[in-house]
């Protein structure tokens, strides 16, 4: 337990039997009235978010939520299965759980797993990955200096859009959170 005052951002706490990361805080004290604090939660299986005011010095639950980095062996089903890179243990994630971060995963790949009472939550990626481009049409002569964009396949199955000038064979750097091409690896 923990009250108002504790909150900070990252927190998880335990609302109801559902979990909520704490994505941003701010503690209000009006000239008249008493003081609290306004919230903005993210839950933490469905990626909702909701605003939540708290009266100042409110006890909340907070959950304990375990990140460890843990390697990506390989896909199992529907599920994908992780080693803990200290324990050489393994768990298996279901894959929506995983999510969008499985168009990135390659074998081998080191992740944040959090889990919360040996249930996985979710999967941190890092920021951008280096992925092989498999397939992509090539670019026409003179369209270089169009600046425009075509897809791309990449090894994990992927499609990336990338400049004309990508061929196939090349290595290219991506943004995990949103797919977007960072330049050539």
């Amino acid at each position: 337990m923990a009250t108002t005052n504790d909150l900070k951002n990252g927190l998880v706490l335990n609302l109801d039997g559902e979990l909520w990361a704490v994505v941003e805080f701010q503690h209000v004290k009006p000239g008249k009235g008493g003081a609290f604090v306004r919230t903005t939660l993210k839950n933490v299986l469905s990626g909702k978010v909701v605003d939540k005011t708290f009266n100042a010095g409110t006890k909340v639950e907070t959950a304990t939520v375990d990140k460890r980095t843990m390697q990506y062996l390989y896909a199992d089903g529907e599920d994908y299965v992780f080693m803990d890179l200290e324990t050489f243990d393994q768990i298996q994630v279901p894959g929506g759980t995983v999510g969008e971060a499985a168009n990135y995963l390659l074998p081998e790949a080191e992740a944040i797993v959090a889990t919360h009472e040996s249930v996985p939550l979710y999967i941190e990626l890092p920021t951008s990955v280096v992925l092989e481009v498999t397939y992509t049409e090539p670019g026409l002569q003179g369209d270089r200096s169009t600046g425009g964009n075509k897809p791309a396949t990449v090894e994990t199955g992927a499609t990336v859009q990338v400049p004309l000038f990508i061929t196939t064979g090349e290595k290219i750097k991506v943004d995990t959170r949103d797919g977007r091409y960072l330049g050539r690896a």
